[in-house]
């Protein structure tokens, strides 16, 4: 009986902590339904900047990079978006894959 509650137990947790991370795919997939239209392509975009500065941009919830959006009128119509519940919940999604795709991953996304 002690096997079954402790194999249940560590499924749960694998599970668990799988959902709970972070996933590439994800993340294209944000950025191709909110951010492909003013920035283009998620390989160039990604790749413009290095995994540290995607990871500063990213930190806290994608703060600092809904804050670049706020502040510049030419961003206006990503206004709502970066306002809205569903950034902050994808923010790890669109982190993940922005710095697995960085410039210095030396990683190409499959496809746009």
């Amino acid at each position: 009986m002690r096997t079954l509650y402790a194999t249940v137990a560590i499924f749960t947790l694998v599970t668990g902590s799988t959902m709970l991370s972070a996933a590439t795919y994800k993340g294209q997939k944000i950025y191709i339904e909110s951010c492909k239209e003013c920035h283009g392509g998620g390989q160039e975009f990604a790749a413009s900047k290095k995994q540290r500065v995607w990871e500063k941009l990213m930190d806290k919830k994608g703060e600092k990079l809904a804050d670049i959006h706020l502040s510049s009128k030419k961003a206006q119509p990503s206004w709502k978006y970066f306002e809205s519940r569903a950034f902050t919940r994808g923010a790890k999604h669109l982190e993940d894959f922005v710095v697995e795709y960085a410039s210095d991953s030396g990683n190409v996304p499959a496809c746009n």
